[in-house]
């Protein structure tokens, strides 16, 4: 027994119903002129009278486009081919139009002789992100070989006076003594950090742009929607350039970083999530949209086991006036706060922690801080304790160990906090107001915001 009545909808007639049908007949060829017509009858004159409709409509709808003989073709059919091509005709079409303009960014530092092992990044930072983030190539300038590094991928997006310009991720160049841009026909040339910005992963570098045609258009970040197609372009694990496909899986999703890598998260990066794969590599190339434009640039994925189809574009329209800063003035400027610090509840943590070391993994180069020793009201659990000040801090007289609550009467319980409030919510050169605690006593302390300069870092 089927879900519906199988004597209702067989297809097999009994006898029965065939002989009725066959008496109904006579019947009807018996009575002529009569009105007492068998269902039979009428169900194949009404069948007759359709099909001759629709035989009529398809001549006008379809035939009529027709100019002389020749066959009919179906319109349908005719539709869905078209739609089946379109799909992988712009596909192909996207890839071949920004796939020149991709190059593959090779990360070369030097190491003593007889040592292969990547040195440890010297570019830590806390409190307001007062780090060595607004300088180019770098090196210890110690004897021994330059070495491939790292390796990443990059997009170029703008030609001037003999110059090609190329987007890239902040990681994939930081710590570089020499940077070297491979084209997409395998020359490698020697480039140039204009600019890089750790915040926002992103890095500006200059090659020369002799024979250079190809320059990629950037598109719309904000016209993006789940489910649209976009491909991902780059040099995933150093393997050269290649193409991966998939959908925008969120246009807008926020995901907390450790600017230290030191496994605290202390800034929320907003990115495009996307399930086509970007893998070590592929950091810094276009995410491009069916149009060939670019509306994303490949920043990072979530490697675990188990997680699958979880990578993170930075979306153009984010990126471009980043883009913008750097190229004219080599970083990006932001208030000033002159803080370095450590958040109060991973104090609480490491005091709770057995065989817990001293000192912080959020200071700056890395260097050794002294453990802070505390007075602090019960009823304070969160904040951020000062490890060092300098510039308008120190000039208001804010020192170690000082413990941040709030700012302009705004409770502030973290590091990536005090972040979003400083860089979202102030300018260079407002007055911020300061509510910390010193030896268990509340403070305030007002000033105005400075501009960070390569002489406070």
């Amino acid at each position: 027994m089927g879900l519906f009545d199988d004597d209702f909808y067989s297809t097999k007639v009994s006898r029965r119903a065939r002989s009725s049908h066959r008496k109904d007949d006579r019947l009807f060829s018996n009575r002529r002129g009569g009105r007492n017509w068998s269902n039979v009858r009428i169900a194949f004159i009404s069948s007759f009278t359709s099909a001759v409709a629709a035989v009529l409509l398809f001549s006008v709808f379809v035939g009529g486009g027709h100019n002389g003989g020749g066959t009919g073709t179906s319109a349908t059919a005719a539709a869905t081919v078209a739609a089946s091509d379109s799909l992988e005709q712009r596909t192909i079409q996207a890839s071949a139009k920004v796939r020149p303009a991709v190059v593959s960014i090779v990360n070369e530092q030097r190491f003593p002789y007889g040592f292969g092992s990547v040195p440890e990044d010297d570019d830590n930072g806390g409190g307001d992100g007062a780090t060595d983030d607004s300088k180019g190539n770098k090196g210890s300038g110690s004897e021994g070989t330059l070495q491939e590094a790292g390796v990443g991928s990059g997009v170029i997006f703008k030609k001037q006076d003999g110059k090609a310009y190329i987007i890239t991720n902040y990681h994939v160049v930081v710590g570089a003594e020499s940077v070297k841009a491979i084209l997409v026909n395998g020359e490698r040339r020697d480039a140039r950090v204009v600019g890089q910005d750790q915040i926002t992963d992103l890095a500006v570098l200059e090659i020369d742009a002799k024979g250079i045609d190809a320059v990629a258009e950037i598109g719309d970040s904000s016209g993006l929607h789940a489910g649209e197609f976009v491909i991902a372009i780059g040099n995933p694990l150093g393997l050269g350039d290649s193409l991966s496909m998939g959908i925008v899986s969120k246009t807008r999703q926020i995901v907390p970083v450790s600017l230290n890598q030191d496994g605290v998260y202390d800034w929320e990066q907003e990115v495009i999530q996307v399930d086509a794969s970007i893998n070590q590599g592929n950091s810094g190339g276009p995410l491009i949209d069916l149009n060939g434009r670019v509306v994303g640039i490949n920043s990072m994925k979530i490697a675990d086991i188990g997680v699958e189809g979880l990578g993170f574009a930075i979306p153009i329209n984010n990126a471009m006036p980043i883009i913008d800063s750097l190229m004219a003035k080599g970083y990006v400027p932001r208030p000033y706060l002159g803080v370095y610090t450590m958040d109060l509840e991973q104090y609480f943590a490491q005091q709770g922690a057995a065989g817990s070391e001293g000192g912080s993994g959020d200071t700056e180069g890395g260097s050794d801080a002294e453990e802070p020793v505390l007075k602090l009201p019960d009823e304070i659990l969160s904040g951020v304790i000062v490890l060092e000040a300098v510039g308008p801090a120190k000039d208001a007289g804010l020192k170690f160990n000082d413990v941040i609550t709030k700012l302009d009467k705004q409770s502030i319980g973290s590091t990536m906090q005090l972040r979003k409030y400083l860089y979202g919510k102030k300018k260079i050169g407002d007055e911020i107001e300061i509510t910390y605690y010193r030896d268990g006593k509340v403070k305030t302390a007002k000033f105005k915001l400075s501009e960070k300069t390569n002489e406070d870092d």
